[in-house]
């Protein structure tokens, strides 16, 4: 009986902490935004590698600057999305 009791306490604790893991929205959010954010450089660094394989060296000087606008601007409009999308929740 002991055992048995023990063996529903153990797996009374794991579905609890199984349960606590869903309910942490927090950290579920923190760990996607990562996940995305990694996955939007993971991308954005294999184009400009490509770019800058097929570009001529005189354009890549131009467009090497552009793009850091580009990707600067982007980068901007992501995090303000992300800080409302925080906001409105």
């Amino acid at each position: 009986m002991r055992a048995r009791i023990e063996h529903t306490r153990d797996q009374l604790g794991r579905t609890v902490e199984a349960l606590a893991a869903k309910a942490d929205v927090k950290a579920q959010a923190t760990e996607k935004a990562a996940h995305v954010t990694g996955q939007i450089r993971d991308r954005v660094e294999h184009v400009a590698h490509l770019a800058a394989e097929k570009t001529p060296d005189p354009v890549l000087d131009k467009a090497g600057r552009a793009a850091l606008l580009t990707v600067g601007a982007a980068l901007i409009v992501f995090l303000l999305v992300r800080g409302n999308r925080r906001r409105n929740r």
